[in-house]
């Protein structure tokens, strides 16, 4: 936003960096006025508050907020502010649907009598396709090509849209796709830490801040960069010049001191944090990391620790700039200019730190000693599940507890072994998690050659990938001379993409899926992820372990999870003796030296240079011209969504919801996956039918998210993972509900459109943490066109619970100490919601739920609608209408 805002403070000024000089607001001025002591405000809140101060307009942003924020102190009240984002990330799962909204607007103006070109994106809006590529083929040297082939055959329909939006819309870059996944290329090009933005004949200066349609949007924190994931609808808003409304967040600073040892990598450390972040609570919150350890950190290691801070529940994990930052800046080829305005903006506005910095206040503290991290897994099903290598064994046979210990004999590719309970099926090295660190990945690699060269191999019933976030990663594997060991023990290049940590691990061998799935067996995963949801990596792998890349090597090695790799042995050598993790374990030492040799300044240059260029399939694509999309009614991978049908200028009155009947039930930690599943489209599914009718064959479904342009397939796949259990419907799992009051038991999607053309409105009751996990618009945009109006729960995930809203459904929460089953509700009861005519945030709403047999209980929730900003939102059918209504 330019700096043309109301400066009630005086706070506007000049900065010279060498020849060129910038307006700036300047933070310093706030306390000669004695409005604000910026050393005991945490870093990130004066980040905040700048974008406060060059925003107020006196309509989003006022003086009072400005006041608020800096007179902020521990335990001060509630207090709802606005703010700007300078850009939007977006990756192509979440960024077709947004883009494909912002079509629909368009043609929406059209149709209402405005200038559809008044709809683009008002500030940069960058999309990198990562989501797409799935591992079809891996071990052997041609995986890339034939994966990448497969990839544009699946997906040729959306990224030409794509391609069209880049040409239709101002302000609108794509990165194409086998180039990296979108946090990695924002952390090593993209991420600008301080802005230069021309307005007229002057330059602004101002903090890196960014909304991203992927909760991992806050591995950018670790260069200091202002940001978080949303929902794709408030991702559009914000493109479309909406603030996001947001209550000045508490902060909890966390201490860190001492230093990694030998052995313990970042992914150790980020699993350790994760837990005890989640042990102490911190949804809604900013974590601000401080402390002497900070300095022994590189910016790849604070960005796996910032990358999981939606495991942690945090809103960010943020990483104030330092010397460290300017670092990485200059070794990733950012320009000399660009890193002295970095350098000099951040030092003048005190944000900029160093060992000897007083830490600021906090709402809260917690600490940890880095020589105390040691190595780590995480699961079977959670990422803050943690668990000590030397544990890890006794760990899974709990699991594995109580089912028949089979073998089965498998022949596979010439290779004939018994399969069992705790085999590992998948070893990936995958996510931007981790592969964004060089430490980590080169780590991978020597374990590889030391293995190799003591004669050890990967068992056959592993399929192994490597799907780095950035092609940097192989130009640097390969200068080591790592490669070649790697792709000997079956680890070759699958794409670069999210690949297995979103699901897109593609099938496991015939003759290994019929093994798990015919003896029931509990096979493993291991990957270097962020996120291993029950059903999430793969349908028939029940247990999900997180680790890191060298420790995802050693697995592959070992074939089974019931092994303890700190006492027994991975293999035997030629000679018949035993190799041990510890003797193929990298040094410290080995480590930094192949780091130093091998990663260049010149690699980085290299491979950004190129990134929006992609390769002959993304250049020979056709385009569709014009400024209106036009759709095409065969397609069933871009359709014209509903969203804006038969609206009228000015929203209707709110109302109460009548006759509600209950579509699911659901218990603690139901994710976005539970309810928008990622992943492969079973064929019986109310989506695979849906294909199948419309001439769309088996082998061509693609995934869920690869369709997340067509909502025809989206609002069949909500509620339809095979492991959702719908407690109103028991003993099932999966989309099952009973239709209500005759009992028939039917989908989730077949049941809505029944209640549908019976002009039924549907309530979802939940238990804790409703919709954590990823952040899918299509969780709540699925909900809606199921007719779902009111979300009960007992707690919510923060974007899920913003994304309900901005779709026109009402989320309410239960009282503390009430749920489903204190009040003793079934389901299928008729629910009456009272209140909602007069909505305010966070308002008390009667809820009355009548039974069968005629009795009726009363209890209260809260409208977890909760600035008056939502309430307005809410009120329009949801944000996009109400954008839409403003551009008329």
């Amino acid at each position: 936003m330019a700096i043309n805002a109301g400066n009630s403070f005086r706070t506007r000024d000049k900065l010279n960096v060498g020849a060129q000089t910038f307006d700036i607001h300047r933070l310093e001025f706030l306390e000669k006025q004695g409005v604000a002591d910026l050393a005991k405000l945490p870093f990130s809140l004066r980040i905040l508050l700048e974008n406060l101060l060059r925003c107020e307009d006196g309509r989003f942003v006022h003086a009072e907020d400005i006041r608020a924020l800096a007179n902020w102190r521990p335990g001060a009240p509630e207090k709802e502010i606005a703010f700007m984002p300078a850009r939007v990330l977006l990756q192509d799962f979440t960024g077709v649907p947004a883009i494909v909204d912002l079509a629909t607007m368009r043609e929406a103006v059209q149709r209402m009598g405005g200038n559809p070109k008044r709809i683009n994106p008002l500030f940069p809006a960058e999309l990198v396709i990562d989501h797409s590529v799935q591992v079809d083929n891996f071990g052997n040297v041609n995986a890339f090509g034939l994966n990448a082939e497969l990839e544009f055959q699946r997906n040729v329909e959306r990224y030409a849209f794509l391609r069209w939006g880049q040409t239709a819309f101002q302000n609108f870059k794509v990165v194409p796709p086998d180039t990296g996944i979108c946090h990695q290329v924002n952390l090593e090009y993209l991420a600008r830490v301080v802005c230069a933005m021309p307005y007229g004949n002057r330059f602004e200066a101002y903090p890196d801040s960014v909304v991203g349609t992927d909760s991992h949007t806050t591995m950018v924190n670790a260069l200091g960069v202002f940001g978080w994931g949303v929902g794709g609808i408030e991702a559009e808003a914000a493109m479309l010049g909406q603030p996001s409304s947001m209550l000045i967040p508490e902060v909890v600073g966390f201490r860190l001191h001492g230093r990694l040892s030998e052995g313990a990598t970042a992914t150790d450390l980020v699993l350790t944090v994760t837990e005890m972040l989640r042990k102490k609570g911190v949804v809604g919150k900013f974590v601000e990391f401080y402390g002497s350890g900070l300095s022994t950190l590189s910016v790849p290691d604070r960005a796996t620790i910032a990358n999981m801070a939606p495991e942690y529940g945090a809103t960010m994990g943020f990483f104030p700039v330092d010397a460290e930052t300017l670092a990485y800046l200059q070794f990733t080829a950012r320009s000399a200019e660009q890193i002295a305005l970095v350098e000099a903006y951040c030092k003048e506005q005190m944000l900029f730190r160093t060992d000897k910095t007083p830490p600021p206040l906090f709402n809260d503290t917690l600490e940890l000693d880095l020589g105390s991290v040691e190595a780590t897994v995480a699961g079977p099903k959670r990422p803050q599940d943690r668990v000590a290598l030397r544990q890890a064994k006794a760990s899974f046979t709990k699991v594995v507890e109580g089912t028949p210990a089979k073998k089965i004999a498998v022949r596979n590719n010439g290779d004939s072994f018994d399969l069992s309970s705790g085999a590992v099926v998948i070893a990936a090295i995958t996510s931007c998690t981790n592969t964004s660190n060089p430490s980590l990945m080169l780590g991978a690699g020597l374990l590889a050659k030391k293995a190799v060269e003591r004669g050890l191999h990967v068992k056959p019933w592993v399929k192994t990938s490597l799907a780095p976030g950035s092609k940097v990663v192989t130009d640097y594997l390969l200068a080591a001379g790592l490669t070649p060991y790697l792709e000997k023990l079956n680890f070759h290049l699958v794409g670069y993409g999210c690949t297995t940590c979103i699901g897109n691990s593609g099938p496991l061998p015939e003759a290994i899926g019929s093994a798990i799935k015919d003896n029931n067996l509990i096979a493993v995963a291991v990957l270097s992820g962020n996120r291993n949801f029950e059903g999430r990596i793969h349908p028939l792998v029940r247990a999900n372990y997180l680790a890191s890349p060298p420790l995802v090597v050693a697995y592959a090695l070992a074939g089974r999870m019931d092994l303890d790799l700190t006492t027994e042995p991975l293999g035997s050598d030629p000679a018949g003796k035993p190799v041990y993790l510890k003797d193929i374990w990298p040094t410290p030492q080995e480590i930094e030296s192949t780091v130093r040799s091998s990663v260049t300044t010149a690699q980085y240059s290299k491979q950004y240079s190129e990134v929006f260029e992609g390769d002959a399939h993304w250049k020979s694509m056709p385009i569709p011209k014009g400024d209106i999309y036009k759709w095409d009614p065969k397609s069933t991978y871009i359709k014209l969504p509903p969203f804006f049908e038969n609206m009228p200028k000015a929203p209707p009155a709110l109302a109460d919801i009548h006759g509600a009947k209950v579509l699911a039930i659901l218990g603690d930690s139901v994710t976005t996956d539970h309810i928008s599943p990622a992943g492969s489209i079973p064929v019986e599914s109310p989506a695979g039918k849906y294909l199948i009718a419309n001439g769309v064959k088996p082998h061509e479904f693609n995934s869920y998210g690869a369709r997340r342009g067509n909502h025809e397939v989206m609002m069949r796949g909500t509620f339809g993972n095979i492991r959702l259990r719908n407690q109103l419907a028991p003993g099932t799992e999966g989309g099952w509900t009973l239709f209500l009051p005759d009992g028939e038991k039917m989908s989730i999607y077949d049941a809505a459109v029944k209640y549908r053309e019976a002009g039924v409105p549907l309530v979802v009751i939940a238990g804790k943490e409703y919709g954590s996990g990823s952040s899918r618009d299509w969780a709540a945009k699925g909900t809606r066109l199921l007719g779902v109006r009111a979300v009960i729960a007992e707690s919510y995930e923060r974007i899920h619970r913003s994304n309900l809203v901005g779709m026109g459904v009402l989320p309410l929460e239960f009282k503390p100490g009430e749920n489903r089953e204190s009040l003793a509700l079934t389901g299928h009861e008729i629910f009456e919601i009272e209140g909602v005519a007069s909505l305010a945030p966070k308002k008390p709403i009667t809820v009355r739920a009548k039974s069968e047999d005629g009795k009726a209980k009363t209890f209260s929730v809260v409208a977890r609608v909760d600035t008056p900003e939502e309430v307005s939102y809410y009120h329009h059918g949801g944000i996009l209408q109400y954008v839409l209504r403003q551009m008329l």
